[in-house]
C-alpha cells in the first residue's frame, strides 16, 4: 500500500507527517518555507487523504513511511509525531534528523492505555455512524484546537478523508493502540528537536521528558503563544525555530 505523497522544492529532503484527521496539505506556510532550501515530501498517513484504504498499526505505518520518504529529515505533528518516533526507532537507516511537535512516545500505564484505546474505539464508532463532516466539526470544537486561526483549520481539506480510514486509524494506530516507545528512545542517535506550544501544558511537559529520554542529541523547545498546533497557531515563530535548527545541522 504505497502512501500518497506530494513534493515541492529542491535540496535535502524533509518528510512531513500530519496529525490525525488532517492530510499532507494541512501544513500552512511551513511547507513552502521549507521548500526554499529542501525537497519537501508531504505524505498522507494510512487511512487519510489520498493514501486510501484502511489504516495499519504503527510498526507497519513506519515501514510504509520509510519506503515512501527514504533517507530524510522527518518532521511529525501529533499523530505524525508518534509515527516519526516509530520510524526513528524501527528504521534508523532512513532518519537523518527528527522533529516532533505536540507528540507522545506513548502511554506507559497499561490501565490508562486500555482506557484510551476504549475511548478511541468509541470515537471510531462515532465517525462511522455520523460521518466525516460531523466529526470535523466535533474535533475542531475541542479545547485543544481553540487557538487555531481560521486559515489553520483546513476544514475542507479534512473533509476529504473517509470515515472508515479515520476510524481504523484510531483503532490500529491511535495512542491507545500504540506500544509505548519510552524504553527505546535512547537508541535514537540523530539530532532531535522536540517542540510543543508553551500554552499546551501536557505536551510541554512531554516534550521535556521525551528530549531527556533520548539524550544529549535531543533539544526541547516551546513556541510562545501557541497551544497544541504550534506550527499553525504561531507559524512565523515555528518556522524560524525549525529553519534555524536545521541550518545549524
Amino acid at each position: 500500500m504505497p502512501l500518497h505523497s506530494e513534493r515541492e522544492g529542491a535540496g535535502p529532503p524533509v518528510v512531513l507527517l500530519h496529525g490525525f484527521g488532517q492530510t499532507g496539505r494541512c501544513w500552512g506556510p511551513l511547507a513552502p518555507a521549507l521548500a526554499r532550501r529542501h525537497t519537501v515530501v508531504r505524505l498522507d498517513a494510512p487511512g487519510h487523504g489520498g493514501s486510501g484504504g484502511d489504516a495499519v498499526d504503527l510498526p507497519a505505518t513506519a515501514g510504509l513511511i520509510a519506503a515512501a520518504g527514504g533517507p530524510a529529515v522527518y518532521l511529525g505533528y501529533s499523530m505524525g509525531g508518534r509515527m516519526a518516533l516509530q520510524v526513528a526507532v524501527d528504521r534508523p537507516d532512513v532518519v537523518r534528523a527528527l522533529v516532533v511537535v505536540g507528540a507522545t512516545p506513548g502511554i506507559e500505564d497499561a490501565g490508562e492505555r486500555a482506557a484510551r484505546h476504549a475511548a478511541d474505539r468509541v470515537l471510531a464508532r462515532r465517525i462511522r455512524d455520523e460521518g466525516v463532516p460531523a466529526f470535523v466539526d466535533h474535533w475542531l470544537g475541542l479545547p485543544m484546537f481553540a487557538g487555531l486561526p481560521p486559515e489553520g483549520r483546513f476544514e475542507d481539506e479534512r473533509r476529504r478523508n473517509r470515515a472508515e480510514g479515520l476510524a481504523t486509524s484510531l483503532e490500529r494506530a491511535g495512542t491507545g493502540a500504540q506500544a509505548p516507545l519510552w524504553d527505546r528512545l535512547a537508541t535514537i542517535a540523530v539530532p532531535v528537536l522536540v517542540v510543543a506550544g508553551e500554552d499546551d501544558d501536557r505536551y510541554a511537559a512531554l516534550a521535556a521528558r521525551t528530549a531527556a529520554a533520548i539524550g544529549a542529541n535531543a533539544t526541547a523547545a516551546l513556541v510562545p503563544g501557541a497551544g497544541h498546533s504550534a506550527h499553525l497557531e504561531q507559524p512565523g515563530a515555528f518556522i524560524d525555530l525549525v529553519l534555524g535548527w536545521l541550518a545549524a545541522r
